[in-house]
């Protein structure tokens, strides 16, 4: 478990049972031990390959909260089923009562100076259970971290800001979900919205086409009435 000021993490590894041509996950837990409301980024060296829900968030005061991150299905294994891809996790102190909404990139950006916690998560394959096995499961260490990271797994020194520009915020589809529903849902009050104007035009139609059959019918009732006044007239002459 990673001992940070602000938020502990548990595994320090993400362990995925790799199988070909299938999606695999594992979960991270995040234990916020402080008293103030943090806001967290995950960041990967692989982002086409993941999906992390959610890959940012707001952790209350002396809470946990649970990441679930999904690999791709892959084509090919790797040779000695070793993996070089890389997860950032970065945490900073948020405003009390922050949500979500409330996270900006800006509040990441150590150049600008705000204190950043960050943690590097690496990740291991390891092989699916298999019927049995005597061999018991090999070491779960893989080599060495490069030199700008710590044996913490923490950035630090001069080279933190060029190891951090190498993690890119994975892909959270629930959030392209939740756009794709915003759109068809604007897209219906659009429709909604001409089709009551049509509505509305119809109507307007309908009355004037009654005024002007109003109109005519009541010519029609005159024209008749001073044809008869003109006939009796002329009966009666004659």
């Amino acid at each position: 478990m990673s001992a940070g000021e602000l938020v502990t993490v548990e595994p320090q590894e993400l362990k995925f049972a790799f199988e070909l041509k299938k999606q695999i996950s594992c979960s991270l837990q995040l234990a916020n031990k402080s008293d103030n409301f943090v806001a967290f980024k995950v960041k990967t060296t692989n982002p086409k390959k993941y999906c992390v829900r959610p890959n940012t968030g707001i952790i209350l005061p002396r809470s946990t909260c649970d990441i679930i991150v999904t690999m791709q299905a892959q084509k090919e294994a790797p040779s000695d089923m070793q993996c070089k891809d890389k997860f950032l996790l970065q945490c900073v102190v948020a405003s009390p009562g922050a949500t979500v909404n409330d996270i900006t990139p800006d509040m990441f950006n150590k150049e600008a100076g705000n204190v950043v916690e960050e943690s590097k998560l690496k990740v291991v394959y390891v092989s699916p259970p298999q019927p049995p096995s005597p061999v018991p499961e090999g070491s779960e260490e893989g080599g060495s971290p490069r030199g700008s990271v710590s044996d913490n797994g923490n950035f630090s020194g001069s080279e933190s800001v060029t190891a951090t520009r190498s993690f890119v915020e994975p892909q959270d589809k629930s959030a392209e979900v939740k756009a794709l529903v915003a759109r068809l849902a604007e897209e219906k009050n659009s429709a909604i919205q001409q089709n009551n104007e049509l509505r509305q035009e119809l109507e307007l139609l309908k009355r004037e086409a009654n005024k002007t059959q109003g109109g005519v019918s009541f010519l029609i009732v005159l024209l008749v009435g001073l044809i008869g006044i003109i006939f009796g007239y002329v009966v009666k002459k004659a």
